[in-house]
């Protein structure tokens, strides 16, 4: 689904980006790497009455506020509590992390049955709660999180029990000037998913879940003492066990080319003119580097801009091509190729790469 926004650049402006974005080394209108994400403030466990919270802002003006709320809840189903058997949190292990994920397990279907248990919504200022870039964003959200399974296991308590995960997602934009741009570009052009992605991320690292005192199948008894309370995803620091799995809510980076140059965390303007979006979605890995746990390609938003439509000589979505003035940007046809792909995943999950650097940055937040 790409974002549907009108440009503010002209087609010789958009060239002018292009051209720019096309060079080796690459300039960016903001001076930044390729690999540079925007400078950003953020803060963890801000909301005293949620399980979890986190709030992210960028340079921009840009700012997400997360809350997660954890809820005790009845397990109804049977395929939920059959797919789910035999994983009884042990809290010792569940402090340390150490939650085995087989990916070879006969039960994987009933797992997916668990995802239901994280809820997700996004508001955003001047759009409905059912705008398709909405739900779309949540959805790819959610995906992500529940993607490896590890998170409905953390949920899950014995059989009959099992907590659910409200996930409020609040983008605001405390700007008044750039409030102003954004309605009459709409906030599809500025596609959040960066910082809706780290955002949720932070929040889940910070999110605490009472301490279990019953054993076995009985009704779930609490420990009232909140410092006694269990990290939903356990921090990291300080160990040096090689052994014990420790996993990481998922991250979601929105990656572009544009000629042979890849940019990460790309702005409204770079996204304009990208020749090919992707979105891949990330998590820690057992060995070095970060392990893939989606990919999702997007249009870009230049196939259904007007400076694109009048550059290709139609309607928007208008795949021919026509001749051009020398100067006038004019957006590439098809769809991505495989060595891009490649590439884009390969710079994500490589040992020393941006994903294993994105998830390390974000773990000395909490």
């Amino acid at each position: 689904m790409p974002p549907q926004h009108t440009t503010l650049l002209s087609p010789t402006e958009l060239a002018y980006l292009h051209t720019s974005l096309t060079l080796s080394p690459p300039i960016r209108p903001d001076a930044r790497s390729p690999t540079t994400f925007r400078p950003l403030i953020a803060e963890t466990e801000l909301l005293p009455s949620a399980n979890g919270s986190a709030r992210l802002c960028f340079a921009d003006g840009m700012e997400g506020i997360v809350g997660v709320k954890a809820e005790l809840e009845r397990t109804s189903n049977a395929r939920q509590r059959a797919g789910l058997a035999g994983h009884e949190r042990d809290d010792e292990d569940f402090a340390m992390g150490d939650i085995e994920v087989n990916k070879d397990a006969e039960n994987e279907e009933e797992l997916k049955v668990a995802d239901e248990w994280v809820e997700m919504t996004i508001d955003m200022p001047g759009q409905r709660e059912d705008d398709s870039m909405i739900i779309f964003l949540a959805q790819m959200t959610h995906e992500g999180l529940v993607a490896d399974g590890t998170l409905p296991r953390r949920l899950y308590i014995n059989e009959r029990w099992h907590w659910r995960l409200y996930i409020d997602v609040r983008m605001t934009l405390p700007n008044p000037n750039l409030a102003l741009a954004l309605c009459a570009a709409d906030w599809d052009s500025t596609y959040p998913l960066p910082l809706l992605s780290l955002s949720t991320h932070l929040a889940l690292l910070s999110t605490y879940l009472p301490a279990l005192i019953s054993k076995g199948d009985e009704d779930p008894l609490f420990n009232d003492d909140w410092d006694a309370a269990l990290p939903l995803y356990a921090s990291t620091k300080g160990k040096q066990n090689e052994n014990i799995t420790i996993s990481k809510p998922s991250v979601t980076l929105l990656v572009i080319s544009v000629g042979d140059n890849l940019f990460f965390d790309p702005s409204p303007e770079e996204l304009a003119v990208a020749d090919a979006v992707m979105a891949v979605t990330l998590t820690s890995s057992t060995q070095s580097g970060a392990r893939v746990l989606a990919i999702r390609t997007i249009d870009p938003p230049s196939r259904l801009s007007p400076s694109s439509s009048a550059a290709l000589g139609g309607e928007p979505g208008f795949r021919g091509e026509v001749d051009g003035n020398e100067g006038t940007w004019k957006p590439r046809r098809g769809g991505i190729k495989k060595e891009v792909l490649g590439k884009m995943v390969g710079i994500c999950v490589k040992p020393g790469g941006i994903g294993e650097e994105v998830l390390g940055g974000l773990q000395g937040f909490t």
